[in-house]
């Protein structure tokens, strides 16, 4: 399928989404955010994805929320009670388009060039790990035309770098540039150059497609609900959780593939159901 906003391919267990509007900025239209909720649905019933890697064109990642998504989000309904409801559902529907990636089996990695501006910062803060070129920043632009980010930076962010660097930005839209990402653990690593960046991540990203994608979609889960609940919570739900799979086949595979100094050969996740029937 063609996507206005996206090219998309899978090949060897890994699925490549980029953003291809170089001359826009990439920025995101209206057609951007239904593409990237779809093309994550279409993903999830892949069994043949493990990981994906999230990328863009041109010089800048992106410059964020195009002007046109604000108007779209005008809303229609005189009544001015209603009229707040029904903006506020927009406000919801656009967060789900990245917390989507929250809730895939398979890591997301994402590759930033350049800018990453406004809207890209709830982008990629919602995937799995981030990588930069040595020209990257991202900025917290919202506040700089009068508004409070609203899809996930301001939720998100205070969880991967420290609280006093995250008000900052976000008070000031300062950029936060790719150094000093890394050195805040924001950015896993940092590139010379865009060529650099995508060969970088892709092999992050084959590593992690040759593990059990079971184990992998167990770990990224309890990474998750670890993030928002307690130690103890979390130590009870991996219990539980591998009771339910540790007795698979996964184990006797990996530990035959490494006494026959072979590479493992798992079989896929079944897709994700999409519905009770």
């Amino acid at each position: 399928m063609a996507y206005q906003t996206f090219d998309l391919s899978v090949k060897d267990h890994i699925a490549h989404l980029q953003l291809k509007r170089p001359a826009e900025l990439n920025t995101m239209t209206p057609a951007f955010w239904s593409e990237i909720k779809a093309i994550f649905e279409t993903l999830e019933q892949d069994p043949e994805v493990r990981v994906a890697v999230l990328s863009s064109t041109g010089k800048h990642f992106t410059a964020g929320m195009d002007l046109s998504v604000f108007a779209s989000l005008a809303p229609t309904i005189a009544d001015e009670a209603r009229k707040r409801e029904e903006l506020r559902r927009k406000i919801l529907k656009l967060q789900d388009c990245f917390s989507i990636i929250e809730r895939m089996r398979f890591p997301v990695l994402v590759a930033i060039q350049g800018g990453c501006i406004g809207g890209g910062v709830d982008l990629v803060t919602a995937c799995d790990a981030r990588y930069m070129t040595r020209d990257g920043f991202i900025q917290i632009a919202e506040i700089n035309i009068g508004m409070t980010a609203d899809v996930g930076t301001l939720q998100r962010l205070p969880r991967l770098i420290p609280e006093g660097v995250v008000r900052e930005l976000a008070y000031t839209g300062r950029r936060l540039g790719a150094e000093r990402a890394l050195a805040l653990g924001l950015v896993n690593e940092v590139f010379e150059d865009h060529a650099a960046l995508l060969a970088g991540v892709f092999k992050v990203a084959a590593e992690i497609a040759g593990h059990s994608p079971l184990a992998v979609a167990g770990t990224k889960e309890m990474l998750n609900f670890t993030r928002d609940h307690s130690v103890a919570d979390g130590l009870n739900y991996i219990a539980t959780w591998n009771a339910g799979m540790l007795m698979g086949n996964d184990m006797p595979e990996a530990l035959a593939a490494r006494m026959q100094k072979r590479a493992p050969d798992y079989e896929a996740l079944p897709p994700a159901t999409k519905s009770l029937l």
